[in-house]
């Protein structure tokens, strides 16, 4: 009985609706070897479905099993020639199996004679099968790049946005539970002072799922939900940002917020008031990190929240936690020592803030003008870049990359603009509203949310040890002078 190689191959459903099934392909094989009274010892298949390495790796198990067996074999089947090969590079493979190995090239369907001129007529097959092949992948890339000219998005949408077709034509719309989860991160990473991590416990406790089959986010997927510019109304083609038609689900001013937080690894390990390096361990010098606790009691669960060293777990090092409420109230008592009296001294307190914040002011003056400068240089950038591409100096693509850039870096400039402006109008303000806080922090402190704490902790506060249970602060200029009680020691007692 004869032996056969069988491989049958469907690259795409329009093939499969033209009759190129596999089914159909393996039917074809299976009686071509029967009427050649034989038999099929090994068939592979190229499925539609399969990656461009996986058709390879099957296309090269092919070429190794026949090789290996060649004394064994009677002959290749194929249903098509351009069904064996989408390439000539393919087709001298089988080629040479024929020549060097004697293994016939057999196409059930087109079937040729193994002479000169059977050969030729295969060769003919396997050049329009390779021609067909990339002068649709050109036809494709062309398309693409249409599509995307015109403003939409290649394949499947990205998340907050779903593919619907009007018109004859696939385009996407807002998705209106995902773009809201969208949203939501968005905002929670931009003004809620929480990390990646902080974002997705946060989603979780709101109840917000990112997919049915997949409940709960993921970091990574949150963050290149973060990085993604089609939220601003873009669309990704050939690693270059092209404007789209899609709704925008954020503004301009949120993405580079988001961004800029991002670029600068503004991080905070979770909502704990004292962690994310706000102490180091005075036995070992390392950060104070916290955790939180749940405890069952007869009202229900209830979590406390504890402060160790990151080291708590190795060698000797001292096993102490210090809980939440403990520390509190060693700051509390500190900003109880800050407070004053004395109307007066109040007065010269805020005249001194108001001095000291004046050299800050005069340094951001410096720092707009910069800003405005580099402002003006990427405007004139742009306008030489625009007239490149009128008189095609430039291509399309260099284009847009250089564009985008350009784009990125004056919103960023702006961002900066608008910081700053705000710091010169409000720092000397900020100071006294921080100073006349200060007078009012015990009664504020404990129900004070966490980023209201932590940036008076900022204000007044340099850095802070944690001494077995005791924290050692390090306080700010000037209220180091609040603190010390404003007592000199050559002024016999008397308050300055």
């Amino acid at each position: 009985m004869k032996r056969f190689v069988a491989l049958a191959r469907v690259s795409s459903r329009e093939q499969e609706r033209e009759g190129f099934s596999l089914a159909v392909q393996e039917d074809a094989l299976r009686l071509y070897a029967n009427r050649a009274g034989g038999e099929i010892v090994r068939l592979f298949r190229i499925a539609e479905t399969a990656s461009k390495s996986d058709e390879r790796k099957t296309f090269r198990e092919l070429i190794v099993y026949a090789k290996k067996h060649a004394h064994e074999l009677n002959g290749l089947l194929f249903y098509k020639v351009d069904r064996a090969a989408r390439n000539l590079f393919d087709y001298v493979e089988l080629e040479r199996l024929e020549s060097d190995f004697n293994v016939p090239f057999i196409s059930v369907s087109q079937p040729t004679d193994n002479n000169p001129a059977g050969r030729m007529m295969r060769r003919t097959l396997a050049n329009m099968a390779s021609f067909y092949t990339e002068q649709q992948s050109i036809d494709v890339r062309e398309g693409h790049s249409r599509r995307v000219q015109e403003g939409w998005f290649v394949g499947k949408a990205p998340y907050g946005y779903r593919n619907v077709r009007k018109d004859g034509r696939s385009i996407i719309e807002i998705d209106s539970s995902p773009a809201d989860n969208v949203r939501r991160c968005y905002h929670l990473y931009a003004y809620g002072n929480l990390t990646l991590d902080g974002v997705v416990e946060k989603l979780a406790e709101e109840g917000r799922t990112y997919r049915p089959s997949m409940p709960r986010f993921l970091r990574n997927t949150l963050h290149t939900i973060l990085r993604d510019r089609c939220y601003i109304g873009e669309i990704e083609f050939r690693s270059e940002w092209y404007p789209g038609k899609q709704e925008p689900l954020i503004d301009r001013t949120t993405w580079d917020r988001v961004q800029a937080l991002l670029g600068g690894h503004l991080y905070q390990s979770h909502e704990m008031t004292y962690a994310s390096e706000f102490m180091t361990c005075g036995h070992c010098g390392h950060v104070i990190t916290g955790e939180r606790k749940l405890k069952r009691t007869k009202a229900g669960e209830k979590a406390y929240v504890y402060y160790r060293c990151s080291h708590y777990s190795r060698g000797n090092h001292p096993r102490i936690r210090v809980t939440e409420q403990h520390i509190d109230k060693q700051v509390v008592d500190l900003f109880d020592r800050i407070r004053i009296e004395d109307d007066s001294i109040r007065e010269w307190f805020k005249t001194v803030l108001t001095l000291q914040t004046q050299q800050s002011q005069t340094e951001s003056v410096a720092q707009r003008a910069e800003l405005t400068r580099q402002e003006s240089l990427l405007v004139n950038q742009q306008d030489r870049l625009l007239n490149l591409r009128l008189d095609d100096s430039i291509d399309e693509a260099t284009f847009a990359r250089k564009r985008t850039e350009i784009r990125d870096r004056l919103a960023r400039i702006k961002l900066q603009l608008d910081v700053l402006d705000r710091s010169h109008d409000e720092t000397a303000d900020l100071a006294v509203k921080a100073f006349e806080l200060s007078q009012t922090l015990k009664e504020r402190w404990l129900t004070a949310d966490y980023a209201t704490k932590r940036r008076i902790l900022e204000i007044v506060l340099l850095n802070c040890r944690l001494d077995d249970v005791t924290i050692v602060p390090t306080i700010r200029k000037p209220f180091d002078v609040l603190a010390e009680g404003l007592v000199s020691k050559n002024s016999r007692g008397e308050r300055i």
